[in-house]
């Protein structure tokens, strides 16, 4: 894996001389890791002429969630209490004679980019953008593997919870298990915060898990995911608890699972990221329910677990193959509850298949 990291700064380096920065200064966690593959808290990289330095606030743990650090990299270890790692950084590069360092202003806020500009008045800082995030956009198939594998246990986790006693027990308790469950099956951590929603709350995207209990009849939607050596996948899925699931929710359910499809069978190289998004919300704005659709339809994930490309009306652009990302239509009705479906997938030739369904939990609506 170090050539993989060493080529990937490699790249960054080419870009930056050829923009006239003798330097570039990486500050955004996930940017970190994926050039480095460890990303100690508060550490940033610095690429120049000569050695790549990782200058860190404390020694790295070795902690899994952290990753490992490249070997070739040369490790700075600032003092307790110390400088700002991107402050001291700008100074060593500044006393190696780089007159330009490229930084993500965009991770910057303007009392660190000052400091920055204080600690080297003759170096010029230039705007780096978001040149790291863009090259993350496809996935090489080590990082799907990992995606993969982020998957697999999370649709464990999922599958031990549908065969467990539901009715009576709280959101909160629920996704703490679903977490717990996670860990247990090989998983760094979860990938974000879980969200289970019962009842009036479930089809909520962005629900946090409340004292709400279970109850005969509910909707019961979840929406979690791994976090495997740093790569985050996502699945969501929407049940009926107790009894057969009552009119209103089948027509729901199959609306928004029809939605869904449409937007996963959409999944090619060379589709505009906004036509994958018409795909699913042309369904359910014909259904009278496109006021209830969120904005975005899904989104890339990988180091991050919402990641360029965002699958939306007004996204530009068009997909590659090796990008991965999620699908998750979901329609709430106030005081009644609702469906959401979210799957993670990688978007593949036809030839090689067509997407890849990374989460394989079924999408049939169960009555648990």
């Amino acid at each position: 894996m170090s050539e993989v990291f060493a080529d990937r700064r490699g790249r960054l380096r080419d870009r930056c001389a050829a923009s006239g920065s003798a330097a570039a200064l990486v500050s955004r966690p996930a940017n970190v890791r994926y050039l480095t593959g460890g990303a100690p808290p508060g550490a940033v990289l610095l690429l120049g002429g000569g050695d790549d330095v990782l200058l860190c606030p404390g020694a790295p743990t070795g902690d899994p969630v952290e990753g490992r650090v490249d070997e070739r990299l040369r490790l700075v270890v600032l003092p307790p209490a110390g400088a700002d790692p991107a402050v001291a950084a700008v100074g060593l590069a500044g006393e190696a004679g780089a007159d330009t360092i490229a930084v993500e202003e965009h991770h910057l806020t303007v009392a660190r980019h000052r400091a920055m500009g204080a600690a080297a008045p003759k170096v010029r800082l230039a705007d780096l953008g978001t040149a790291i995030e863009q090259e993350r956009i496809v996935k090489d198939e080590d990082e799907i593997t990992c995606l993969r594998i982020a998957a697999e246990i999370t649709d464990q986790a999922l599958g031990e919870l549908l065969e467990s006693i539901l009715v009576g027990r709280t959101e909160r308790h629920l996704a703490l298990e679903l977490e717990r469950r996670l860990v247990d099956h090989g998983a760094d951590g979860p990938a974000f915060a879980t969200s289970v929603a019962t009842g009036p709350n479930a089809g909520r995207g962005g629900h946090r898990p409340s004292d709400r209990r279970v109850e005969e009849g509910d909707f019961l939607s979840v929406c979690l995911g791994a976090n495997y050596r740093g790569y985050r996948c996502e699945i969501g899925r929407t049940f009926v608890i107790g009894t057969s699931p009552a009119d209103w929710q089948i027509e729901l359910y199959d609306l928004v699972f029809a939605a869904q499809r449409a937007a996963r069978e959409s999944l090619a190289p060379g589709v505009g990221y906004r036509d994958v998004d018409r795909a699913a919300r042309q369904i359910i704005d014909a259904a009278g329910y496109g006021e209830c659709l969120a904005p975005v339809l899904g989104h890339g994930v990988g180091l991050e677990i919402e990641e360029d490309p965002q699958l939306a009306p007004g996204a530009m652009g068009k997909l590659d193959a090796c990008v991965p990302v999620t699908v998750e239509p979901g329609v709430h009705l106030p005081g009644r509850g609702g469906v959401r479906i979210d799957d993670t997938l990688v978007v593949r030739q036809e030839a090689d298949g067509g997407p890849e369904l990374l989460t394989i939990t079924t999408k049939e609506l169960l009555a648990l």
